[in-house]
Protein backbone atom coordinates (compact mmCIF):
# COMPACT_ATOMS: atom_id res chain seq x y z
CA UNK A 1 0.00 0.00 0.00
CA UNK A 2 1.48 3.57 -1.17
CA UNK A 3 0.92 6.93 -1.06
CA UNK A 4 -0.87 6.82 -4.05
CA UNK A 5 -3.62 4.46 -3.31
CA UNK A 6 -4.45 6.42 -0.66
CA UNK A 7 -4.72 9.53 -2.22
CA UNK A 8 -7.19 8.02 -4.95
CA UNK A 9 -9.51 6.19 -2.33
CA UNK A 10 -9.23 9.63 -0.09
CA UNK A 11 -10.36 11.65 -3.63
CA UNK A 12 -7.15 14.10 -3.05
CA UNK A 13 -3.54 14.54 -4.69
CA UNK A 14 -0.42 12.09 -4.00
CA UNK A 15 0.96 15.89 -2.36
CA UNK A 16 -1.67 16.36 -0.28
CA UNK A 17 -1.31 12.70 1.67
CA UNK A 18 2.61 13.71 1.79
CA UNK A 19 1.97 16.76 3.08
CA UNK A 20 -0.69 15.23 5.94
CA UNK A 21 1.50 12.43 7.05
CA UNK A 22 4.41 14.64 7.23
CA UNK A 23 3.46 17.80 8.05
CA UNK A 24 5.64 19.73 5.99
CA UNK A 25 2.42 22.18 4.78
CA UNK A 26 -0.80 22.82 6.11
CA UNK A 27 -3.52 20.76 5.56
CA UNK A 28 -7.12 21.43 6.22
CA UNK A 29 -8.61 19.56 9.52
CA UNK A 30 -11.26 17.91 7.54
CA UNK A 31 -8.86 16.89 4.63
CA UNK A 32 -6.45 15.66 7.06
CA UNK A 33 -9.53 13.60 9.01
CA UNK A 34 -10.27 11.91 5.64
CA UNK A 35 -6.60 10.59 5.11
CA UNK A 36 -6.27 9.43 8.37
CA UNK A 37 -9.55 7.35 8.02
CA UNK A 38 -8.44 6.11 4.76
CA UNK A 39 -4.35 5.67 6.27
CA UNK A 40 -6.29 3.64 9.78
CA UNK A 41 -8.45 1.80 7.43
CA UNK A 42 -5.27 0.50 5.16
CA UNK A 43 -3.12 0.26 8.20
CA UNK A 44 -0.57 2.21 6.34
CA UNK A 45 3.20 2.87 7.76
CA UNK A 46 5.46 5.19 5.54
CA UNK A 47 9.08 2.65 5.16
CA UNK A 48 11.70 4.60 7.05
CA UNK A 49 13.61 4.86 3.52
CA UNK A 50 10.36 6.61 2.72
CA UNK A 51 10.53 8.96 6.07
CA UNK A 52 14.35 9.26 5.65
CA UNK A 53 13.63 10.70 2.42
CA UNK A 54 11.14 13.56 3.33
CA UNK A 55 12.45 14.69 6.52
CA UNK A 56 16.44 14.18 6.11
CA UNK A 57 16.49 11.70 9.53
CA UNK A 58 16.15 8.28 9.69
CA UNK A 59 14.72 7.70 13.38
CA UNK A 60 18.43 5.47 13.54
CA UNK A 61 21.64 6.09 16.51
CA UNK A 62 24.80 4.56 15.46
CA UNK A 63 26.51 2.69 18.59
CA UNK A 64 30.50 1.85 17.75
CA UNK A 65 32.58 -0.03 19.37
CA UNK A 66 35.42 -2.25 18.57
CA UNK A 67 35.51 -5.81 17.49
CA UNK A 68 35.08 -8.07 20.70
CA UNK A 69 37.49 -10.51 20.09
CA UNK A 70 36.46 -13.89 22.06
CA UNK A 71 33.77 -11.73 23.81
CA UNK A 72 32.18 -8.98 25.41
CA UNK A 73 32.68 -7.82 29.07
CA UNK A 74 29.76 -7.56 31.23
CA UNK A 75 30.13 -4.00 31.34
CA UNK A 76 30.48 -3.66 27.62
CA UNK A 77 26.68 -5.40 27.02
CA UNK A 78 25.37 -3.50 30.01
CA UNK A 79 26.34 -0.26 27.82
CA UNK A 80 25.38 -1.64 24.64
CA UNK A 81 22.00 -2.51 26.72
CA UNK A 82 21.32 0.81 28.38
CA UNK A 83 21.78 2.81 25.00
CA UNK A 84 18.98 0.79 23.07
CA UNK A 85 16.87 0.99 25.96
CA UNK A 86 17.61 5.02 26.48
CA UNK A 87 17.27 5.19 22.24
CA UNK A 88 14.08 3.33 22.35
CA UNK A 89 12.79 6.15 25.35
CA UNK A 90 13.23 8.71 22.19
CA UNK A 91 11.42 6.47 19.34
CA UNK A 92 15.22 6.31 18.25
CA UNK A 93 16.23 2.15 16.59
CA UNK A 94 20.01 1.42 17.33
CA UNK A 95 22.43 0.06 14.46
CA UNK A 96 25.31 -1.72 15.83
CA UNK A 97 29.24 -1.31 14.20
CA UNK A 98 31.86 -3.57 15.73
CA UNK A 99 34.26 -1.16 14.18
CA UNK A 100 35.88 2.11 14.26
CA UNK A 101 38.52 3.88 11.36
CA UNK A 102 40.81 1.15 12.07
CA UNK A 103 38.73 -1.68 10.77
CA UNK A 104 37.06 0.36 8.32
CA UNK A 105 34.40 -1.13 6.49
CA UNK A 106 31.64 -0.92 8.46
CA UNK A 107 32.23 1.93 9.97
CA UNK A 108 32.92 4.10 6.73
CA UNK A 109 28.88 2.35 5.41
CA UNK A 110 27.66 3.57 8.37
CA UNK A 111 28.93 7.48 7.44
CA UNK A 112 29.00 7.43 3.61
CA UNK A 113 25.67 6.22 3.13
CA UNK A 114 23.87 8.54 6.10
CA UNK A 115 22.57 4.84 7.86
CA UNK A 116 22.42 6.76 11.11
CA UNK A 117 21.62 10.61 12.42
CA UNK A 118 24.33 10.13 14.52
CA UNK A 119 26.98 8.04 16.35
CA UNK A 120 27.79 7.47 19.83
CA UNK A 121 31.45 5.46 20.33
CA UNK A 122 31.65 2.80 23.08
CA UNK A 123 35.87 2.50 24.43
CA UNK A 124 37.43 5.47 23.62
CA UNK A 125 41.41 5.52 23.43
CA UNK A 126 43.25 9.09 24.48
CA UNK A 127 44.30 9.46 20.82
CA UNK A 128 40.97 7.82 19.25
CA UNK A 129 40.97 8.16 15.48
CA UNK A 130 37.22 7.79 15.08
CA UNK A 131 36.23 10.68 17.72
CA UNK A 132 38.81 13.15 15.03
CA UNK A 133 37.06 11.56 12.05
CA UNK A 134 33.58 12.01 13.18
CA UNK A 135 34.78 15.88 14.20
CA UNK A 136 36.05 16.58 11.17
CA UNK A 137 32.65 15.49 9.03
CA UNK A 138 30.49 17.44 11.61
CA UNK A 139 29.05 14.34 12.07
CA UNK A 140 27.04 14.26 15.81
CA UNK A 141 28.59 12.20 17.58
CA UNK A 142 29.28 11.46 21.24
CA UNK A 143 31.35 9.48 23.19
CA UNK A 144 31.38 7.18 26.09
CA UNK A 145 34.61 7.82 27.87
CA UNK A 146 37.05 10.94 27.07
CA UNK A 147 40.38 11.45 24.67
CA UNK A 148 43.26 13.32 26.00
CA UNK A 149 41.57 16.59 24.76
CA UNK A 150 37.99 16.38 25.12
CA UNK A 151 37.86 20.19 25.38
CA UNK A 152 34.81 21.18 22.80
CA UNK A 153 33.55 17.69 22.41
CA UNK A 154 30.64 15.55 23.58
CA UNK A 155 30.83 12.55 26.02
CA UNK A 156 29.74 11.17 29.20
CA UNK A 157 32.78 9.76 31.23
CA UNK A 158 33.57 8.32 34.09
CA UNK A 159 36.86 9.56 36.33
CA UNK A 160 39.08 6.47 36.61
CA UNK A 161 41.74 8.27 38.15
CA UNK A 162 40.04 10.11 41.08
CA UNK A 163 38.24 6.42 41.92
CA UNK A 164 41.26 4.26 41.56
CA UNK A 165 42.69 7.52 44.03
CA UNK A 166 39.93 6.37 46.24
CA UNK A 167 40.45 2.76 46.26
CA UNK A 168 43.78 2.78 47.24
CA UNK A 169 43.60 5.33 49.71
CA UNK A 170 40.61 2.97 51.53
CA UNK A 171 43.07 0.54 51.80
CA UNK A 172 46.01 2.97 53.25
CA UNK A 173 43.48 3.62 55.71
CA UNK A 174 42.86 -0.10 56.76
CA UNK A 175 46.91 -0.65 57.09
CA UNK A 176 47.33 -1.75 53.50
CA UNK A 177 51.07 -1.18 52.94
CA UNK A 178 51.70 -3.67 49.66
CA UNK A 179 49.16 -3.53 47.27
CA UNK A 180 49.42 -4.57 43.71
CA UNK A 181 47.14 -3.03 40.55
CA UNK A 182 45.33 -5.38 38.48
CA UNK A 183 44.91 -3.58 34.94
CA UNK A 184 43.16 -4.36 31.43
CA UNK A 185 44.73 -6.59 28.81
CA UNK A 186 47.94 -5.41 27.63
CA UNK A 187 46.82 -4.48 24.46
CA UNK A 188 44.70 -2.09 25.63
CA UNK A 189 47.51 -0.04 27.40
CA UNK A 190 49.51 0.04 24.69
CA UNK A 191 46.78 1.35 21.90
CA UNK A 192 46.12 4.28 24.58
CA UNK A 193 42.81 2.64 26.24
CA UNK A 194 41.51 5.83 28.29
CA UNK A 195 40.23 3.94 31.25
CA UNK A 196 43.62 1.82 31.58
CA UNK A 197 45.82 4.53 31.15
CA UNK A 198 43.90 7.21 33.54
CA UNK A 199 42.86 4.15 36.63
CA UNK A 200 47.23 3.32 36.14
CA UNK A 201 47.76 7.21 36.71
CA UNK A 202 45.59 7.22 39.56
CA UNK A 203 46.58 4.02 41.30
CA UNK A 204 50.57 5.37 40.85
CA UNK A 205 49.36 8.84 42.15
CA UNK A 206 47.56 7.66 45.48
CA UNK A 207 49.86 5.34 45.76
CA UNK A 208 53.26 7.84 45.84
CA UNK A 209 51.29 9.88 48.06
CA UNK A 210 50.82 7.16 51.16
CA UNK A 211 54.81 6.08 50.46
CA UNK A 212 53.08 2.37 49.72
CA UNK A 213 54.97 -0.64 48.24
CA UNK A 214 52.95 -1.25 44.57
CA UNK A 215 53.05 -3.66 41.81
CA UNK A 216 51.14 -3.19 38.50
CA UNK A 217 49.98 -5.48 36.46
CA UNK A 218 48.04 -6.22 32.98
CA UNK A 219 45.67 -8.82 32.62
CA UNK A 220 43.29 -10.58 30.30
CA UNK A 221 39.70 -10.41 30.44
CA UNK A 222 38.70 -13.49 31.72
CA UNK A 223 38.94 -15.82 34.96
CA UNK A 224 42.22 -18.06 34.16
CA UNK A 225 44.34 -14.61 33.37
CA UNK A 226 42.47 -13.44 36.76
CA UNK A 227 44.14 -16.74 38.47
CA UNK A 228 46.98 -16.35 36.37
CA UNK A 229 48.02 -12.71 37.61
CA UNK A 230 47.60 -13.48 41.19
CA UNK A 231 49.56 -16.20 40.86
CA UNK A 232 52.17 -13.68 39.50
CA UNK A 233 51.72 -11.54 42.49
CA UNK A 234 52.19 -13.55 45.14
CA UNK A 235 55.00 -14.71 43.37
CA UNK A 236 56.92 -11.83 43.02
CA UNK A 237 55.82 -10.47 46.28
CA UNK A 238 54.30 -12.67 48.94
CA UNK A 239 53.48 -9.95 51.27
CA UNK A 240 51.24 -8.17 49.27
CA UNK A 241 47.98 -7.46 51.33
CA UNK A 242 45.63 -6.24 48.96
CA UNK A 243 44.95 -5.25 45.25
CA UNK A 244 42.69 -2.92 43.30
CA UNK A 245 41.52 -3.92 40.17
CA UNK A 246 39.53 -2.40 36.86
CA UNK A 247 39.65 -5.66 35.28
CA UNK A 248 35.89 -6.89 36.31
CA UNK A 249 36.06 -10.30 33.59
CA UNK A 250 38.97 -11.04 35.74
CA UNK A 251 37.31 -10.87 39.68
CA UNK A 252 36.24 -14.14 39.33
CA UNK A 253 39.80 -15.75 38.77
CA UNK A 254 41.08 -13.13 41.29
CA UNK A 255 39.40 -14.51 44.27
CA UNK A 256 39.63 -17.96 42.83
CA UNK A 257 43.69 -17.53 42.73
CA UNK A 258 43.41 -16.14 46.32
CA UNK A 259 41.76 -19.11 47.90
CA UNK A 260 43.86 -21.42 46.35
CA UNK A 261 47.03 -19.60 47.41
CA UNK A 262 45.25 -19.81 50.92
CA UNK A 263 44.53 -16.27 51.33
CA UNK A 264 40.90 -15.39 52.80
CA UNK A 265 39.05 -12.67 51.74
CA UNK A 266 39.39 -10.02 53.59
CA UNK A 267 41.15 -11.67 56.61
CA UNK A 268 43.95 -11.86 54.83
CA UNK A 269 43.89 -10.08 51.58
CA UNK A 270 41.73 -7.42 50.83
CA UNK A 271 40.03 -6.88 47.06
CA UNK A 272 39.11 -3.35 45.75
CA UNK A 273 38.27 -2.07 42.36
CA UNK A 274 36.54 0.04 40.02
CA UNK A 275 33.47 -2.42 38.23
CA UNK A 276 29.56 -2.12 37.77
CA UNK A 277 27.52 -3.12 40.45
CA UNK A 278 25.97 -5.92 39.82
CA UNK A 279 29.03 -7.88 38.95
CA UNK A 280 30.80 -6.92 42.40
CA UNK A 281 27.97 -8.37 43.98
CA UNK A 282 28.45 -11.71 42.06
CA UNK A 283 31.82 -12.76 43.67
CA UNK A 284 31.62 -13.89 47.18
CA UNK A 285 32.35 -12.26 49.60
CA UNK A 286 30.76 -9.51 47.56
CA UNK A 287 33.23 -6.75 46.28
CA UNK A 288 34.06 -3.41 47.70
CA UNK A 289 34.21 -1.15 44.40
CA UNK A 290 33.25 2.00 43.16
CA UNK A 291 30.28 0.89 40.85
CA UNK A 292 30.41 2.02 37.22
CA UNK A 293 26.84 3.39 36.37
CA UNK A 294 26.82 1.64 33.30
CA UNK A 295 22.93 2.53 32.51
CA UNK A 296 23.38 6.20 33.60
CA UNK A 297 25.90 6.29 31.65
CA UNK A 298 24.37 4.61 28.54
CA UNK A 299 21.11 7.10 28.94
CA UNK A 300 23.34 10.46 29.43
CA UNK A 301 25.13 9.85 25.95
CA UNK A 302 21.68 9.13 24.58
CA UNK A 303 20.25 12.34 25.63
CA UNK A 304 23.24 14.17 24.76
CA UNK A 305 22.79 13.00 21.01
CA UNK A 306 19.46 13.62 20.72
CA UNK A 307 20.14 16.96 22.38
CA UNK A 308 22.59 17.72 19.25
CA UNK A 309 20.19 16.66 16.58
CA UNK A 310 17.19 18.66 18.04
CA UNK A 311 19.78 21.71 18.34
CA UNK A 312 22.67 21.66 16.10
CA UNK A 313 23.47 24.78 17.19
CA UNK A 314 24.05 24.14 21.08
CA UNK A 315 27.57 24.00 22.73
CA UNK A 316 29.17 21.53 23.79
CA UNK A 317 28.03 19.23 26.76
CA UNK A 318 29.50 16.89 28.98
CA UNK A 319 29.28 14.66 32.14
CA UNK A 320 32.37 13.71 34.18
CA UNK A 321 30.77 11.12 36.85
CA UNK A 322 32.55 9.74 40.21
CA UNK A 323 29.94 7.23 41.97
CA UNK A 324 31.15 6.82 45.59
CA UNK A 325 32.57 3.51 46.53
CA UNK A 326 29.89 1.30 47.96
CA UNK A 327 31.54 -0.76 50.88
CA UNK A 328 30.70 -4.09 50.92
CA UNK A 329 32.89 -7.23 52.59
CA UNK A 330 35.89 -7.53 50.40
CA UNK A 331 38.15 -5.46 52.25
CA UNK A 332 39.62 -5.43 56.24
CA UNK A 333 42.06 -4.21 57.92
CA UNK A 334 45.87 -5.51 56.87
CA UNK A 335 46.71 -8.34 58.97
CA UNK A 336 50.59 -9.52 59.71
CA UNK A 337 52.20 -10.27 56.09
CA UNK A 338 52.77 -14.52 55.36
CA UNK A 339 56.29 -13.89 54.07
CA UNK A 340 58.80 -11.85 54.65
CA UNK A 341 59.01 -7.93 53.26
CA UNK A 342 60.78 -8.24 49.90
CA UNK A 343 61.37 -4.44 50.29
CA UNK A 344 61.11 -4.38 45.75
CA UNK A 345 59.04 -2.18 43.75
CA UNK A 346 58.60 -3.27 40.41
CA UNK A 347 56.08 -2.31 38.12
CA UNK A 348 54.84 -4.70 35.18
Amino acid sequence: MNIGEIARRAGVSRSTVSYALSGKRPVSEETRRKIQRVVDELGYRPSASARALANGRTSTLGLVFPPAGNHYTGMQLDFIGSVVEAAAAYDYDVLLSPSGVDSDRSFQRLLGERRVDGAILMEIRLEDDRVEHLSALAFPSVAIGRTARPEGAWWVGLDHTALVERCVHHLADLGHRRIAFVNRPEQLLRTGYESAHRGLEGFTKAAAERGLTVRTYCCGDDADSGQTCVERILHDDPATTALVTLNEAALGGLYRGLARAGRHVPRDFSVTGVVAGRWAETVTPQLTAADVPAAEMGRLAVDLLVERLDHPDAPPRHHLLTPPISLRASTGPAGAPPAKDTGTDTTR
